[in-house]
């Protein structure tokens, strides 16, 4: 029996997983005002996430709820965003609630990958556990297209994987965005760890103190070489799975 129910599971996450790989994925991109409450707009953007919930697509979004730690070894931005995760099964459409939202600033086409995932085991609508690091970014001006994927995918992933304690990476190379895009990005990533002191507390985000520096040196050289180093936009946020896969 035990037999049985292990190979029903193994079907069940194939099914799934290849039913995730033929989705098409957008992300829509938010920013909130400087007057504006994190409550505010924490209320703002789930309101605008409402109406996609009926029409059948699956939604996650990751957004900023609170100020980052000013003494950090990230260079946290401190402004408000909200990234919404859009799946489509079928035909895409254009989500007008999220476009015609204050601070909207683009919608991206992208291709996901997820080198490393968590189990989802709680409700859809409830926080995800630990915290998420969102990071956005240009490659590197000069730089050819190809290198660009090649130095982000086969040399900067599996060097966060081995340095950092990530629980959760999706990663999203941009390949098309929407005409009312007013900001363009080639990359966008969400690192999750478990807990709060393994994102903040530099001895567990790179290690011990004889291994801390020299990690910090060879992440800092490792990112220039790919990537636009002053578009970088690092942000602190929450992740909430709106609608996921049944």
């Amino acid at each position: 029996m035990e037999y049985i129910s292990a190979c029903k599971n193994i079907i069940i996450y194939f099914n799934l997983y290849y039913k995730l790989e033929r989705m098409q994925k957008d992300i829509y991109l938010i920013r909130g005002k400087e007057s504006e409450s994190y409550v505010a707009f924490k209320h703002r953007i789930f309101s605008a996430v409402e109406p996609i919930k009926t029409n059948g697509h699956l939604v996650k979004l990751v957004l900023t709820e609170q100020k980052p730690p000013r003494n950090s070894v990230i260079p946290f931005k401190r402004s408000k965003i909200a990234a919404v995760s859009v799946y489509f099964e079928k035909e895409k459409e254009i989500i007008s609630s999220l476009l015609e939202s204050k601070g909207f600033i683009g919608s991206y086409q992208v291709t996901e990958a997820l080198p490393v995932e968590y189990d989802k085991t709680w409700p859809d609508g409830e926080i995800t556990p630990g915290v998420c690091l969102l990071t956005l970014f240009r490659k590197k001006k000069g730089l050819e297209y190809e290198k660009f994927l090649n130095r982000w995918h086969n040399g900067h992933t599996p060097l966060s994987l081995k340095i950092h304690p990530l629980w959760h990476y999706n990663r999203n190379v941009v390949e098309a965005y929407t005409p009312a895009s007013a900001e363009i990005f080639d990359g966008i990533v969400e690192e999750h760890c478990k807990t709060s002191s393994e994102l903040f507390n530099p001895f567990k985000f790179f290690g011990n103190p004889l291994m801390i520096v020299p990690r910090m040196l060879q992440v800092y050289f490792d990112v220039k070489s790919f990537i636009d180093y002053p578009s970088i936009e690092p942000y602190l946020v929450s992740e909430y799975h709106i609608k996921s896969q049944e």
